[in-house]
This record gives C-alpha cells, structure tokens and sequence, in this order.
C-alpha cells in the first residue's frame, strides 16, 4: 500500500513515535489526525505541524472510544488508516506491594485500547475497499524485559492478537501490520530506564518512522527494525540466552 492521499488515525500522537508518523505521513500527502488525553500537548502539536488534526481522547475508557469514533467518521470520513499506536511502559518491581488497580495499568492502554478500537472502526474500514491498521508492539514482545514485566506481556500479547486479527480479516481488503520498535531516543527510555538503558543507543524516532512508512509500502506483515529483529531471531534460536541478557538489564546499577 501506497501511503499517499490517505486518511490517517495515529492513537498517541502528541510526540515521540507517534508523532514522528504523523510528521512524516503528512508530507507523504496524507490527512492525520492524532489523539491523547492531555488537551494542552494536543494544541502545542497541531500548533507545531501545519495541517495536523488533534481529538482528545483515551484508549483506555470504552465510552472515549465510541465517542472518537463519532467524531473522526462526521470530519473524516474517508478514514482508511487505523494505526494503534498508543502505549504506557513502567518500570515495575511485583516483588512490591501494588495497587490492584493500578498494576494492569499497562494491559488496559497496550493491550485493551488496540483491541477495543479495531472493534469499532472496522466496520467502517471494512467499506473502504483497500485500508490499513498498523498494531504497534515492541521488540520486548519477543524478549521480554524483565524490569517491566506488564508492558512486555501487553505488547506480546499484541503481537498475537496481530497475527490473529491478521488471518480472520484475509478477503476483506482490511490488511493488518505489526510494527515492532526497538528502544526508541524518548522521555520514557532515558528517564523510566535510565538504569537500564544507561550507555545504551537508541533508533530516532524519525528513523523508526521512515523505516515503518517503507515496510508498510513495501507490503511487510512485521515491521522489526534495528534490535527488534535480532530479538525475534534470538527468541526462536537462544530463547534462554536472549532472556539471561535482559535480565542482566533489569538488574539495579547495571
């Protein structure tokens, strides 16, 4: 698929990955329109990049999505990229006591917020003869980090779900990708994990979304660039291995 002249919907697109995608989608000649739940970042993305859509809003509350989906279907209603982009990573010990709430914090917006909003617009995508929806994982859904344990059992779960979604929507016309980042030069990275991830080299997002918009284009099912591929491989060849390494990452001091 050609990435030219489409209408866009990038979940989490107020910075980092998320908004290196809609950066460059749009000088691919494409509408984007971006979500997030922080109204102010909203304005200070669409006041940063010309011809930028923002809609607040939260993968998390079902309501929020029914809602998104009315208002992006009355503006936009040539919308034929869905890309679920959105995501949460904590550094969490579970060897502590957690609020029960608070813990499956990570499953609720990784995980739940993907699948829920698929369910909504595909009915919709499904009529646009030829669409798009990119599910973003991460490299750790096939190695996990044992530091942050919730988003990587979110993200493996997305890779799955992808893989399912996938084959149940072969002859609809609705093409399905994942996209698997590697670490990725964000707040997150260099603050959450600034422990783990110190002396470490992280792709650019502007990198990640060059290398996603030509995988796309060039009709890959997995979009593993950098580290996410050796990932994979090692999970099928050394899966030991590749899980003694990350957890030397997870150890403190390290």
């Amino acid at each position: 698929m050609k990435l030219t002249n489409k209408t866009v919907l990038v979940t989490g697109g107020t910075g980092g990955i998320g908004m290196a995608l809609a950066k460059q989608l749009i000088e691919h000649g494409n509408v984007v329109i971006v979500t997030g739940r922080d109204q102010d970042k909203l304005d200070e993305a669409t006041r940063l990049v010309p011809g930028l859509n923002g809609v607040r809003s939260d993968v998390s509350d079902p309501a929020a999505i029914v809602d998104l989906h009315a208002q992006v279907i009355d503006r936009f209603p040539g919308l034929d990229v869905l890309i679920n982009n959105v995501g949460i990573m904590r550094n969490l010990n579970l060897n502590q006591e957690r609020d029960l709430a608070d813990v499956t914090r990570e499953i609720e917006v990784n995980l739940m917020g993907p699948v829920r909003m698929v369910q909504q617009f595909l009915p919709h995508l499904k009529t646009r003869g030829e669409a798009l929806i990119v599910n973003v994982s991460s490299g750790l859904a096939f190695v996990p980090m044992p530091a942050s344990p919730v988003y990587c059992a979110a993200k493996a779960a997305i890779h799955s779900f992808s893989q399912s979604l996938r084959v149940q929507l072969e002859g609809t016309g609705v093409t399905v990708i994942e996209l698997a980042p590697p670490g990725v030069e964000t707040r997150l990275f260099r603050e959450e994990f600034k422990v783990e991830t110190r002396g470490q080299k992280a792709m650019a997002p502007e990198e990640l979304a060059r290398r996603a918009i030509a995988g796309i284009e060039a009709g890959r099912d997995e979009i593993r660039p950098g580290q996410s591929n050796l990932l994979k491989t090692l999970s099928r060849l050394a899966p030991r291995l590749a899980l003694a390494q990350m957890a030397k990452l997870s150890k403190p001091g390290h």
